[in-house]
């Protein structure tokens, strides 16, 4: 659970940062059309469930690691980023543009959420080791 928590804040404080450096970029968020340098906020959430799910495996499970381990794992990962994540989001919203814009920032949340699931099927698979078979 320390590894999901540790993790998770540093994804969580990643992806809310990147909220105010586009802002200081210059990029107007409250727009429904997106950035491409928006885009490049879908590799935070990829390499920290990258790094945590290996760190995970090689330090707490000694190397091996079925599918449902790195998805549990994963999802937690993932629970304790998106609420810091999603705190970032409403403090932005609330205080960058002051006004209740929470329905055009809504679909960038559920596109957050997408991006996590598939993140968090893929490292799965790509870090599981250990069959489990049913005979």
């Amino acid at each position: 659970m320390k590894n999901a928590l540790l993790s998770g804040i540093v994804i969580g404080i990643f992806s809310g940062l990147w909220l105010f450096i586009m802002h200081k970029a210059g990029y107007d968020l409250n727009q429904s059309k997106v950035s491409p340098f928006e885009y490049i906020s879908v590799l935070i959430p990829i390499i920290g469930l990258l790094i945590a799910i290996k760190d995970y495996r090689d330090n707490y499970l000694g190397g091996e690691m079925s599918f449902l381990e790195a998805l549990v794992q994963s999802f937690k990962i993932l629970i304790f980023g998106g609420i810091l994540s999603i705190f970032a989001a409403i403090v932005y919203i609330n205080w960058v543009y002051e006004g209740n814009n929470f329905e055009d920032f809504s679909g960038r949340m559920f596109g957050a959420l997408l991006v996590g699931v598939l993140s968090a099927l893929g490292v799965s698979l790509l870090y599981a080791n250990k069959s489990n078979k049913l005979d």
